[in-house]
């Protein structure tokens, strides 16, 4: 949670990132699309965590260690609630990293989490990733994982100072889903706000949850123009994986 006492307690980066978040989310002028995002946010339900950089592989036990504490607490917090994760930026070549370098960054955070769980996969959740109802999962639990860099330039939904995760559980958007006349709505409003605030259309790998054409991998991580990985690069593995590049 966000409260002044806590501000203090951070380090200059971490309360830098979390003031531009902040902005984010309360700009009126140009409203950040994902309408339930900034309900949570104004409710103060999200949880926030401050991690080194991702290349290292410690970053991947930093970001276990939230999530497992997240899993654990989150029904506490709210219908609204997320994880949302910053990154560190990095002190050297961050400016050569691309949307693409940040891909595999992201894909191999997943790995990387997949590889430390210690929980049984969901028996219900198929484990092959283009699967339509998949979706990635930890500590027992089932996530939609969302990545913003500051790579992605023209698909400003995606972009931010650092590499950043907003982390949200798939019980939030049950929730969210029961009201259906009221999720309908909202939903559309998201696409009209995706319109207005992106410089290029509507990412085409955009869908539902459980559509026979839908696959949440794709929607995870959004290049600025309109294409995407042709496979999944998720898996589960014994061992953790090197991420420096």
């Amino acid at each position: 949670m966000d409260t002044p006492p806590h501000r203090k307690l951070l380090k200059p980066w971490e309360r830098n990132v979390l003031e531009k978040f902040a902005a984010k989310m309360n700009d009126k002028r140009e409203p950040f699309p994902c309408i339930p995002a900034t309900i949570g946010y104004l409710k103060n339900q999200l949880c926030y965590g401050f991690i080194g950089d991702p290349r290292k592989k410690n970053s991947v036990f930093e970001l276990g260690e939230l999530l497992s504490q997240f899993t654990s607490e989150s029904r506490n917090f709210g219908p609204y609630t997320s994880l949302i994760v910053f990154f560190q930026a990095f002190k050297d070549g961050e400016d050569t990293y691309t949307v693409e370098d940040y891909e595999q960054l992201f894909w191999k955070q997943l790995c990387g989490l997949a590889a430390i769980d210690s929980s049984v996969w969901p028996e219900d959740i198929p484990m092959d990733p283009h699967n339509p109802i998949w979706e990635f999962c930890f500590n027992g639990e089932r996530y939609f994982m969302y990545c913003a860099t500051p790579a992605n330039v023209h698909r400003k939904s995606r972009h931010f100072d650092v590499m950043m995760l907003a982390i949200t559980p798939r019980w939030v958007l049950e929730e969210f889903n029961k009201q259906e006349f009221f999720a309908r709505n909202i939903k559309a409003r998201i696409r009209n706000r995706l319109a207005n605030y992106d410089e290029v259309p509507i990412h085409p790998d955009l869908n539902s949850y459980g559509a026979e054409d839908n696959f949440e991998w794709r929607q995870y991580f959004l290049r600025d123009d309109d294409t995407s990985l042709s496979k999944c690069p998720f898996h589960r593995m014994p061992g953790i994986l090197k991420l420096e590049k």
